[in-house]
């Protein structure tokens, strides 16, 4: 009825249509660094056509849909028969489905299958966090599998699979399956060796049963589980099916869903179990020992899955400026919107070289690359995870208030970014792993300063940032009071070695210059003003054809 009161100009166009593989030189570099030529056409292919699909506003939508409509749990159906199933919105399950197919769940084996899933990963997620998590799980339970051989050639090709099948029958009947995992308790949390489920051996038969519960469990109308219960032999690991092999429900009362900040697109359950069928896996007594490649490999997705969650907030602060006029200009040539852009993708490149990095180490497993993860994984987890909020909530704020507004898609990401700082073990958690690591194996710390060492002498900041955190290594009397302060050390100058040595000298001099230089404000936006801000900002806009220049003014 308004409609001749005024004419809608000024508005930014939304950022559908693209390439999100593409249009991340960061990601698509990494590739071709870390993938051999023989695999890397054919990877580039796969990524070309996930991150179009990404880009897509068909796929956008569903990535809203889903989360707007949260999974709804039915305990029992219409008779009073118990199912304990969780309806989810045809959405997630499009979602779900194009992921497992681009091979997102496969990557133990496959030539450079870490780099090419973790990169497929970190562009899918752009299009929706919440089904990353049933995706991190599968992948990462193979390796524990692989400690009972019988087990893992059951459910490894399953797990593998291209092939989303949606429902709950016999896994066994099923071209393709996901595993979830169920580790804490409400009386432990992260003290996974307080747990008081049981699990009781079957005398004369295979198998256990169990009798206890589990505080979070994710994705749980996937078809199995890896938890951890107390056996007469102490903690160990088992696999509980939520169909047993002859068709019939396996115990696994779903008490009720959390209602958490984000991540709504994922169900988060509670469960009981209640002589609740289980097939051990790896010794008794070793159950930690035994999981812990699986909290390894959801970690360094935690990793990926926050890289891309800062790149998707910093490809809509960089579009939203290259396009919003203000004051007499595009926001995006007013120095200090600029500054402020260009921090916000330093911190994206450098959690995105990283993430690639660790997940080239996985695919080249010899000992010196294990050893490397071994620190780099936890002092990753604890950084890049921490980092994603602030980049969130200050791309958000570029766009003024209409990045407040729900229609935007920024509360969202905010929402979400906390999450991957939790899962899999919080802030405390990762430094004192750390810490471990650094006491326990000297291996993992030669590594890593092999590592960072590749790139000694080619930049000053670098060189007396190795030092210093040398002489802070050198004392580790008291060290967990600073444990903080020491992870971070290690993971800014990990990423600093990685740019120095990769990204443009005008990315890894503004980042040596200020993470590494002490050059930098406490807030986004501080970076010394003699840097080259223009090109590291125009390296991180999102769509190819601006970056050569076209849009710059506006046209």
């Amino acid at each position: 009825m308004a409609a001749t009161t005024h004419t809608v100009t000024n508005q930014v166009p939304p950022l559908v249509g693209h390439d999100v593989f593409a249009a991340d030189r960061a990601l698509s570099e990494a590739v071709e660094r870390h993938v051999a030529p023989g695999v890397l056409p054919v990877a580039l292919e796969e990524l070309g056509e996930l991150g179009r699909a990404a880009g897509s506003a068909q796929v956008q939508e569903w990535g809203a849909r889903a989360n707007a409509h949260p999974p709804v749990l039915r305990t029992h159906d219409r008779f009073g028969h118990r199912v304990d199933e969780v309806d989810f919105h045809p959405s997630w399950h499009r979602l779900l489905g194009h992921a497992v197919s681009a091979g997102l769940t496969d990557a133990w084996g496959r030539p450079a299958g870490h780099v090419r899933r973790a990169a497929g990963f970190l562009v899918w997620t752009q299009a929706e966090a919440g089904h990353g998590c049933p995706l991190s799980m599968t992948h990462a339970a193979v390796p524990t599998l692989r400690t009972d051989p019988a087990l893992a050639a059951e459910w490894e090709p399953l797990l593998t699979s291209h092939t989303y099948v949606e429902g709950l029958r016999n896994p066994m009947e099923k071209a393709g399956a996901l595993l979830g995992m169920g580790m804490t308790e409400k009386q432990g949390g992260t003290d996974v060796r307080s747990n008081t489920t049981r699990a009781e051996a079957l005398s004369g038969a295979d198998g256990y049963l169990l009798t206890g519960h589990k505080w979070f469990c994710s994705a749980p109308m996937s078809d199995g589980f890896l938890v951890l219960a107390q056996a007469a032999g102490g903690l160990s690991c088992f696999l509980v099916p939520r169909v047993l092999p002859d068709g019939t429900r396996n115990v696994f009362a779903i008490q009720r869903l959390k209602d958490k900040l984000g991540n709504r697109s994922n169900a988060s359950a509670e469960v009981e179990f209640d002589g609740t069928w289980a097939h051990r896996v790896g010794e008794e007594g070793r159950g930690v020992r035994t999981i812990i490649e699986m909290v390894a490999a959801t970690r360094l997705d935690c990793v990926v899955g926050s890289a891309a969650l800062m790149r998707q907030a910093v490809s809509q602060a960089v579009h939203h400026s290259a396009y919003r006029r203000a004051f007499g200009g595009l926001l995006i040539d007013k120095p200090l919107m600029r500054n402020v852009l260009a921090d916000l993708a330093l911190e994206s490149e450098a959690a995105t070289v990283l993430a690639m990095r660790l997940a080239a180490a996985y695919d080249e497993d010899t000992d010196e690359e294990r050893a490397f993860l071994r620190l780099a994984v936890p002092a990753a987890k604890y950084w890049v995870t921490k980092r994603c909020s602030a980049v969130v909530g200050e791309a958000l704020e570029c766009l003024g208030g209409n990045g407040y507004v729900e229609e935007s898609g920024m509360p969202r990401l905010l929402r979400e970014a906390p999450l991957n700082s939790l899962w899999e073990g919080s802030g405390n958690v990762q430094a004192l792993d750390v810490l471990r690591a650094l006491q326990r194996e000297p291996r993992a710390l030669d590594a890593f300063l092999r590592e960072v060492g590749r790139a000694r002498g080619a930049d000053h900041r670098l060189d007396a940032a190795i030092k210093g955190l040398l002489t802070e290594l050198a004392d580790l009397e008291g060290v967990e009071a600073r444990a903080r302060r020491v992870v971070e050390r290690i993971a800014l100058v990990l990423q600093g070695s990685l740019l120095v040595r990769w990204a443009p000298p005008e990315v890894s001099d503004a980042f040596c210059a200020s993470r590494l230089g002490g050059d930098w404000g406490s807030a986004f936006g501080t970076l010394p003003h003699s840097l080259d801000l223009a090109s590291v900002v125009a390296r991180a806009r999102p769509d190819a054809d601006q970056r050569r220049g076209r849009g710059s003014d506006g046209g």
